[in-house]
Order: structure tokens, then sequence, then C-alpha cells
């Protein structure tokens, strides 16, 4: 159980329940994750409404996104962001075998290059921010514009965050969702 209670829909504020009803049917089943962000609306409001217009403008390929949210996820060990992710992971193209051994990359038989470049990138900033090697850069340059690079980053940074938030708030996996903590 969670630590905190889910904040139902009707008793936000008209604006914030209206981004976080959007948000749950656009994005996926997290609304055990929306309802316990509604405590405070306008971090719901805010955050929700800002991943939404990140997916809608696909600055960066679905599957890049999905490697950095499942690879970072599993670096901090949460089950919530894993459970929701490795589907969409699997959908994009990556077996649940292949899921489950990130983020073991280097010989990894079912990542591209760039895939690879793209787990290197997430260990690397997750783990040690302060230390990305300027040929690591170059690397991303090569494949990434500047917006795409800054995005992943941010992708990157903020998984962490909800991470650290779902775990420290012992977020359950919602009943009947297609998500399977590993």
């Amino acid at each position: 159980m969670a630590r905190v209670r889910n904040v139902a829909a009707d008793e936000l504020p008209p604006a914030a329940r209206e981004v976080c009803e959007r948000y749950v049917a656009a994005y996926g089943p997290f609304a055990n994750q929306v309802a316990v962000f509604a405590h405070v609306p306008p971090a719901a409001d805010h955050l929700m409404s800002m991943l939404m217009e990140l997916r809608e403008a696909a600055t960066l390929p679905r599957r890049y996104l999905e490697l950095v949210i499942v690879v970072v996820s599993k670096l901090k060990a949460c089950h919530y962001c894993v459970g929701h992710h490795k589907p969409m992971l699997i959908v994009e193209g990556i077996s649940a075998a292949g899921v489950d051994r990130l983020p073991d990359f280097a010989d990894h038989p079912e990542l591209t290059v760039v895939d690879k470049l793209v787990v290197e990138y997430a260990i690397q900033v997750t783990n040690e921010p302060a230390r990305v090697r300027d040929g690591l850069f170059d690397r991303l340059r090569a494949h990434f514009s500047e917006a795409q690079i800054v995005e992943l980053t941010l992708r990157i940074t903020l998984t962490a965050f909800f991470n650290a938030f779902s775990e420290a708030l012992q977020l359950e996996q919602e009943d009947g969702s297609h998500a399977a903590a590993q």
C-alpha cells in the first residue's frame, strides 16, 4: 500500500483534474502515480502536462525514450517504473528477455549501435553526471540533434526523479494494468 492515499479526481480543481484524466488516458495506466501527485495539484498539472507535450512533440524516437526509462529505473530499482515501461519497450522491438538483461548493453544482441550509445549515456548520466566524457558526447552528436540530446538528458534525469518519488511513497502497480513488475 502506498504511504499516502490516492486523491480522487473529484477532489482536484477542474483544470488539474482534466490534465490528470487526459494523462492517464493518453500516457497509460499510471493512475496511482497521478492520484498521489494530485496531493499537490500544481505538480500534477505541470508534470503531467509537460510529459504529454514532450510525447506529442516526438523529438526523440519512442524506442530511445523507453530504453532510458527502463535502464534508469533498473539502476534505481524502481519496480513501479520498470513494470510500466517494460511492456512499452517490448512494443518497441526488444524481447522480454532482452529487457530483463538491461542495463547490460555491451554485447546485447538486440541493441543497435545507437541503442547501446543511448544506454551508455543513460548509465553515465545516472551514475556520474559530472564525468560525462567529451568522447561520449561527440558520439551522441553524430546521431542526435542538440534538441534531442537535451531531451534525452531531461528524460534520464526525470526518470531518476520519478523513480525516487515512486519508491519513497511505495506506489503500487494498478489493478488490471498491463504492467508486470520486475
